[in-house]
């Protein structure tokens, strides 16, 4: 079901879809995300705003529309797709590093406020990994090579990694871990 994450209509609208079609919610993974490459010298509020409604904003409404779900069922998982930007911010990233730490900290307090309801939440901070937003910067010649110098394991991550991470924090394998930033 597309919607637009940034609108509490939309979000509210896609989890009662989802739920007349699927069930209740079991397992939430919110991993919309934008990056808009600027200096917050150089930012506009427009872009500011933009970068913050969907990568905040956008998993705070589906946090609450389908946690709701989640919620009622009295067990459950959330799992928020971050950055290692969250930790580590990088020049040129505006507003981007600034709302992934916004989604740790949102997950950390879902944890803590739905925990004693047997919902947890946790968050997966990938480093550099090739996906449609990447794919522009790790695609010019020697940039893959460049960044991965600084990885220990010397390659760029692949998206199939990070949902590996996210079918473990989805499942009962991962049931007393709550709080967690998975970088």
């Amino acid at each position: 079901i597309a919607c637009d994450t940034s609108d509490e209509a939309a979000v509210t609208a896609a989890a009662a879809r989802s739920q007349e079609a699927l069930g209740p919610c079991d397992v939430l993974v919110n991993a919309a995300g934008v990056l808009k490459a600027a200096s917050l010298e150089d930012m506009s509020l427009q872009e500011w705003n933009r970068v913050m409604s969907i990568n905040v904003t956008g998993y705070f409404l589906c946090a609450q529309a389908f946690g709701l779900q989640i919620l009622a069922k009295g067990r459950g998982a959330l799992n928020h797709i971050a950055s290692i930007a969250a930790v580590h911010p990088t020049g040129h990233s505006g507003a981007y590093a600034i709302s992934k730490a916004a989604v740790s900290m949102l997950s950390r307090q879902l944890a803590i406020e739905w925990g004693p309801q047997g919902i947890r939440s946790n968050t997966v901070c990938p480093g550099m990994t090739w996906t449609g937003m990447t794919q522009e910067s790790y695609g010019r010649p020697g940039i893959a090579e460049l960044r991965s110098q600084g990885i220990p394991l010397r390659r760029i991550g692949q998206p199939e990694e990070i949902a590996d991470a996210i079918v473990y924090l989805a499942s009962d394998r991962s049931g007393y871990v709550n709080g967690v930033d998975l970088t």
